[in-house]
């Protein structure tokens, strides 16, 4: 027990974490272990005040503290872990360390596989420290820049608009412009930006390049591979897979009623176990059959709980609660409530307002957020000459969504291209026309990025997007002032 007792003090900081998963970040100071000749005690303070507990157990693992507690006679008892805390600033320090670490790395990988090229520079961007910026000039004297990615977080959208950015600002230098910017990815991610690169301007492919790196603890398996720039033609897959057909779900007689309680601003979206409903986009119910029977979950976020008894009073109840703060005259707009899936609220409100955004748009019965591949689609439509519609949703500055949007189109024009999505009957018995889909983006008008338009021309041209600017109100008042 001593050394539990100091492994404690050995840490200013420790966050507490019950068997419920709440945490509480704690001071070792306020943290006490009382060791007695037939028991130990463990104290420590937290929201409901000054806690003691019995200590049962206690384990260690990675530097964690495992305590097993009981009080009043055993009939109450917990579980904790005790993990140690950094500080912000020594945590901040070690992850640029590693990242620093990670990016001259890459730079030796450059240098082994080409030798005669001399290093420049080698360094993290200053925004944020997430990318490695390395420019290398090769014998001839031209020099070239090369974007990798040292934060695990980091999309092929997000390396990809970094990119041109980067060289759109690099060529523009007057001292030693620099024409061509490589992004170098490991294989997994360097194969996705690959695809996402096919989906360029001709010119824009051969300012930015893909590359594959790999690390190893052998430095001879170090390796840096080009990976050619792919033809939009060669992306389609030729094998076709088996597709599920989607089929209309009933609503449940419970979700009926509690519909009915704000018909404007409730709807209700399918999933594979049961029913969602969502207040102005907001989930705060759901519904399943357990054993023919229709149970209830009630609660926004983690709060949910299951109703058996008043389950529509406790409906109405919180129904009231939603149409005080989740609506555009809310009493506090601060409320995590109010200012929560912001596009989600959109989308809800899009879905009753489609012919405003094109009046020969026909919403999908079946899918709401149609999944392609592993990525969501925010709505898919179908428009009354038979082109699909992809509709992406945005409400705040979103710099990558000119990539994500054509990424969808590539995965979801594979899959049409393939017969699945008519096979599946995404629109009942309607046709999907033999032509690609279009991109619908949605926004209010201020909530495109400033460099949208620039961002834009860098896709290929037989892409077709379509920017909707949406007044600033919309949730108040949907109209569409501009589509270009």
């Amino acid at each position: 027990m001593e050394d539990i007792r100091n492994l404690i003090d050995s840490h200013r900081e420790w966050l507490l974490i019950t068997a419920t998963g709440r945490s509480f970040p704690l001071k070792n100071d306020e943290l006490e272990l009382e060791i007695f000749p037939h028991k130990t005690l463990f104290s420590f303070l937290d929201d409901k005040g000054f806690q003691t507990w019995r200590v049962k157990e206690i384990q260690t693992s990675n530097g964690e503290i495992i305590l097993h507690l009981s009080r009043n006679f055993e009939r109450e008892k917990a579980k904790i872990r005790l993990v140690p805390r950094i500080s912000a600033q020594d945590l901040g320090d070690s992850v640029e360390l590693a990242r620093l670490e990670k990016v001259n790395r890459i730079a030796e990988i450059i240098k082994k596989n080409l030798p005669r090229a001399k290093l420049v520079r080698v360094d993290l961007n200053k925004d944020n420290g997430r990318f490695g910026q390395i420019i290398f000039e090769t014998p001839n004297g031209k020099q070239i820049a090369v974007l990798t990615g040292v934060s695990d977080n980091l999309t092929p959208e997000i390396l990809l608009s970094t990119a041109i950015m980067w060289q759109t600002k690099l060529s523009s230098r007057l001292k030693n412009p620099i024409e061509n910017v490589w992004i170098l990815a490991e294989r997994k991610r360097a194969k996705n930006l690959q695809k996402l690169h096919a989906l360029l301007r001709e010119n824009w492919k051969k300012r930015v390049l893909i590359k594959e790196f790999s690390f190893s603890d052998s430095e001879n398996e170090n390796s840096l591979k080009d990976l050619p720039a792919l033809e939009i033609s060669q992306l389609w897959r030729r094998k076709k897979r088996e597709t599920k057909r989607f089929t209309e779900t009933q609503i449940s007689e419970t979700a009926k009623k509690i519909v009915q309680f704000a018909p404007a601003e409730i709807d209700v979206v399918f999933a594979r176990n049961g029913e969602t409903l969502r207040f102005n986009g907001l989930p705060f119910a759901r519904v399943r059959k357990i054993f023919d029977r229709e149970q209830i979950w009630l609660g926004v976020e983690k709060e949910k709980r299951v109703l058996s008894e008043n389950v529509f009073r406790e409906a109405r109840k919180s129904i009231e609660n939603l149409k005080e703060i989740r609506c555009f005259e809310s009493s506090n707009k601060r409320h995590e409530i109010y200012r929560s899936l912001p596009e989600a609220w959109l989308e809800s409100v899009l879905r009753k307002n489609i012919n405003l955004l094109d009046a020969n748009l026909i919403l999908s019965p079946v899918y709401h957020q149609f999944r392609a591949e592993r990525d969501k689609i925010d709505l898919l439509g179908l428009r009354k000459d038979g082109r699909l519609v992809i509709i992406e949703l945005k409400v705040s500055p979103d710099r990558e969504v000119i990539f994500q949007v054509i990424d969808y189109w590539r995965k979801l024009e594979n899959e049409r291209r393939a017969g699945n999505l008519q096979k599946a009957k995404l629109f009942g018995d309607l046709e999907i026309k033999n032509a690609p889909a279009i991109c619908y983006l949605v926004a209010p008008t201020f909530s495109f990025h400033p460099e949208f338009d620039f961002l834009r021309q860098t896709v290929a041209p037989e892409i077709e997007i379509y920017r909707f600017n949406l007044a600033e109100n919309w949730r108040e008042n949907f109209k569409v002032l501009e589509r270009i």
